[in-house]
């Protein structure tokens, strides 16, 4: 069993909260927020099958109610809302490997060095098209990111399919398995996706000496509307061999 701390990291970028109300400050048309109710959830699963539906109908159909991995400990549904009317711009769900071994571990096994390290795996991700949708999807990333900095997480995962891996290439992501490229996953209908993983500890440097064109969206603006506060944890021992506290399922 793995665990992680609701702490704030230098390494990655995130400094103490000081720090943090010296950036510029942006609102966004919406809020990202952690679910924490039924009819939020609701929500999200709704857009989730729509944004499959549009790529990948097959499994759409499957999506129509939520997944026991939606309700699993050590798991966050993000959802981003419109402030105008309530309506769900984008959603995903982030899985760590505190409790459990990653979705995508069903289909492969892991170098050794991941599988010493903790992991959040983002999957379910959907988006409303046009640019609404877009301006969400980057925002759900950041807050993907804010997630995984504050639950001390080592690296992000992915498995996307073409073309979809690219954007996580992008992002600057490694591929986990170049020599393979891409490998069914069960838990997505088989279809080839390529595993990819980004540590978390050095994004701000690499994005900084890549000029990434996200840099100043994610480490230099204060979005208040990104909200990424999850309910009180249980405890758990793990990798880093100190009781720290660990997200709960929800209660609902």
């Amino acid at each position: 069993m793995r665990t992680a701390a609701f702490v704030t990291s230098p390494a990655s970028g995130i400094t103490a909260t000081a720090a943090i109300q010296k950036l510029p400050v942006e609102r966004l048309p919406f809020t990202v927020r952690v679910v924490d109710d039924p009819s939020s959830l609701g929500k999200a699963v709704r857009l989730r099958q729509t944004a499959y539906g549009r790529h990948v109908p097959e499994l759409a159909r499957q999506l129509h109610q939520p997944e026991p991995h939606d309700f699993a400990p050590g798991v966050a549904v993000l959802l981003a809302e419109s402030k105008l009317d309530g309506e769900p711009l984008g959603t995903m769900r982030i899985q760590t490997n505190i409790h459990a071994p990653l979705w995508l571990e069903q289909s492969v096994t892991l170098p050794e060095y991941l599988q010493q390290s903790t992991l959040a795996e983002a999957t379910r991700l959907g988006v409303m098209p046009g640019s609404a949708g877009r301006l969400a999807k980057t925002a759900i990333f950041k807050a993907y990111y804010l997630y995984c900095v504050r639950q001390q997480i080592d690296y992000m995962a992915i498995a996307g399919r073409s073309p979809l891996d690219r954007q996580y290439l992008a992002l600057l992501f490694h591929d986990v398995f170049p020599e393979r490229g891409f490998i069914p996953m069960r838990h997505a209908g088989n279809i080839p996706h390529r595993v990819l993983a980004f540590e978390v500890a050095t994004a701000r440097k690499r994005w900084q000496e890549a000029g990434h064109p996200l840099f100043q969206f994610v480490f230099g603006t204060h979005h208040p509307d990104i909200r990424i506060d999850v309910g009180p944890g249980t405890r758990a021992t793990g990798r880093r061999g100190a009781e720290l506290p660990v997200p709960a399922a929800p209660t609902w």
